[in-house]
């Protein structure tokens, strides 16, 4: 029971859920328009990758509102009060992501003619790693999407008195009806309006915050004095929670598992009609992402003025940082209805769009990976019932993952750990594949099982035995000027969390690393584990491997040297390498051998049904009727 008296802070009125229910309703109303303006085109392709001809603006926002989720809305600004402003670091880890993503990764799966990520395992590697890489990014995003589902269901049911379950079903219902019923171009659209209400809604929360706490001068001020701008820490210990290391090299290997060969972001990039648009989406969408980013950041520094004297955490106004937040809106907004509703929409912008993401993507890896392999004859007008009915099935599952998601303590380290636990041994194999032609597939399947084991091993351990509260300690956080309730001590500081007793060896060490480096633990076990075993088992040969799988970063620091360049290269003819412009697919103009065939038959088969207007020159499906555009 709380030693305080918490001040009133109003609940939902009216006019807050009619905000709240446009957004559902526009939301619903865009998937419906989709639905009826696509109903013509039958084809499965059209519904999972929007027939390949989307423009890169719209896919840049619905890349950022993808993935600045309620995660960041409702766990940022908490961190940042909680934690200090290092948090805006990340502005160096998304730019690093995004480069690698956009110069490494996306030009070898746009060019390979793929619908699924994982169809590029396949033809690097065979069909067991394929399947296997499959069915661990559907446990990641089913597990990730609960998260993202019910963390902000909780910490807004419980500060505004919105219904927890209420606000679950309605999310998953909608997410489920707009994805089955309009396909990724109603998802890109609807992310791109959710992405204006999210800016909007940090924009509102932000000016009055300021205004009510003296101006952006006296906001900086305060966060000076209370150790909030201790941005730039080098400390080198990799067992502290957040320190420019652990962020920008850490957060680089998280981010990169999620972005750089993550379903949901490559199946937006290769929706594009070019790869000149692929790749200019991803750059605009870092713009996104630093807007996103300094607006959360701000939001916390904004809180921590306004409760410097009276943390409502440590008061026990609130259970849980989650909540600071919602908690915040609801104070400063209490004699202006309808915008604690604006910010609700917010947040739940960010969930509504995460989960679409998702839903499509794991409907588009099942139907490519699972569905075609097993019933490889299926007709278009099958195929597009059926991809509709797996968005249906993952959106009850990731709904019904909700109930799980209440066991993994807050939102962004939770969320950040998974993709970390996950992410990083899967960027480990894509990594293997494209970059180092003599990988083999037993080399691929052994890292990755490698580096899912070293993950979750250090994963789990940190779940269970938390880091000392000297690694991950929160600032000072007071209660000077809360109203006490029967008792005449104040408390000034928040209690530090005590150690748990009985700690095994490895709990101060191993399990202590911070939680960003869990990817690249993930990744760099699977990367080693796989060139080693590789390398006994007999290495691939450069000149069996289709060059169109293969990125030559060589290239970009050889580039005074062609025979340093083709030596670099270990054998796979990147100089010889043409398009055959019928059907889009590469081909060796000398020294064929067996894996360039099955590459070439592999490939042909999963793009038998290739679209139309494919100008080889730019790269591009450039042709397509009118109608078809957006």
């Amino acid at each position: 029971m709380s030693n305080f008296v918490a001040p009133e802070v109003k609940k939902f009125v009216a006019w807050d859920y009619v905000v709240f229910a446009g957004l559902f309703l526009v939301s619903a109303t865009i998937g419906v328009f989709f639905a009826v303006k696509e109903r013509k085109k039958k084809t499965s392709k059209e519904f999972l990758v929007g027939g390949k001809q989307m423009t890169c603006g719209p896919i840049a926002f619905s890349l950022t509102s993808s993935f600045m989720s309620a995660v960041t809305v409702l766990g940022t600004p908490s961190e940042v009060y909680r934690y200090g402003a290092s948090f805006v670091l990340f502005f160096l880890s998304y730019a690093l992501v995004i480069i690698f993503t956009a110069e490494l990764f996306l030009p070898v799966f746009y060019r390979s003619g793929i619908t699924s990520t994982y169809e590029y395992l396949e033809l690097r590697f065979n069909k067991i790693v394929r399947l296997a890489a499959t069915l661990i990014y559907i446990l990641q995003t089913i597990l990730y999407t609960g998260i993202v589902v019910y963390a902000p269901s909780l910490a807004l049911n419980q500060v505004t008195g919105f219904d927890l379950w209420g606000s679950v079903i309605a999310t998953g219902v909608v997410c489920t009806f707009y994805c089955t019923l309009g396909g990724l171009k109603a998802v890109v659209w609807i992310d791109a309006f959710q992405m204006i209400v999210m800016v909007v809604g940090f924009t509102t929360v932000l000016i009055r915050g300021t205004t009510l706490n003296g101006g952006t001068t006296k906001v900086w001020e305060v966060a000076y004095e209370g150790t909030r701008l201790n941005i730039f820490d080098f400390d080198v210990d990799p067992l502290r929670r957040h320190t420019f290391w652990t962020i920008v090299i850490g957060g680089t290997f998280t981010w990169l598992g999620l972005y750089g060969v993550n379903q949901s972001t490559i199946q937006r990039c290769i929706s594009c009609k070019s790869e000149k648009h692929a790749k200019l989406a991803l750059y605009l969408n870092l713009l996104g992402l630093w807007t996103v980013l300094v607006c959360a950041v701000f939001c916390g520094l904004v809180m921590y003025s306004h409760y410097k004297s009276c943390d409502p955490w440590t008061a026990e106004f609130i259970s849980a940082p989650d909540q600071l937040m919602p908690y915040f809106v609801m104070d400063i907004f209490s004699s202006m209805p309808g915008v604690p509703g604006l910010f609700v929409a917010c947040a739940f912008s960010g969930t509504l769009s995460t989960v679409a993401a998702s839903i499509n993507a794991l409907a588009t890896v099942t139907f490519e990976d699972l569905v075609k392999k097993g019933f490889p004859n299926l007709s278009e007008k099958m195929s597009t019932w059926i991809s509709k009915g797996l968005c249906v099935l993952y959106g009850v599952l990731c709904t019904s993952m909700a109930a799980a998601a209440s066991l993994l303590g807050g939102v962004v380290q939770a969320s950040l750990s998974i993709h970390g636990m996950c992410g990083g041994p899967m960027l480990g194999l894509f990594t293997l594949g494209i970059v180092f032609p003599c990988a083999n597939w037993k080399g691929a399947m052994g890292g990755l099982l490698a580096g899912i084991t070293v993950a979750f091993w250090a994963g789990t351990g940190a779940f269970l035995y938390p880091a000392p509260p000297t690694k991950s300690i929160p600032l000072q956080l007071s209660t000077l000027n809360c109203t006490l309730a029967n008792s005449t001590e104040a408390l000034t500081t928040a209690a530090a969390p005590t150690a748990a007793l009985d700690r095994p060896l490895l709990a101060d060490t191993w399990y202590s690393v911070s939680y960003l480096y869990f990817s690249a633990i993930g990744c760099l076990g699977c990367a080693i584990t796989g060139l080693l075993i590789s390398f006994i088992t007999g290495p691939n040969k450069g000149e069996d491997i289709p060059p169109v799988l293969i990125q030559p970063v060589c290239n970009l620091f050889c580039f005074w040297s062609n025979r340093l360049k083709a030596l670099l290269w270990c054998g796979v003819r990147h100089n010889s390498q043409e398009v055959d412009l019928e059907k889009n697919q590469p081909k060796v103009t000398a020294n064929q051998t067996g894996t360039d065939d099955t590459f070439r038959n592999s490939s042909n088969k999963e793009n038998k049904c290739q679209f139309p207007g494919y100008n080889p020159k730019e790269k591009s499906y450039t042709n397509m009727s009118r109608e078809s555009r957006l």
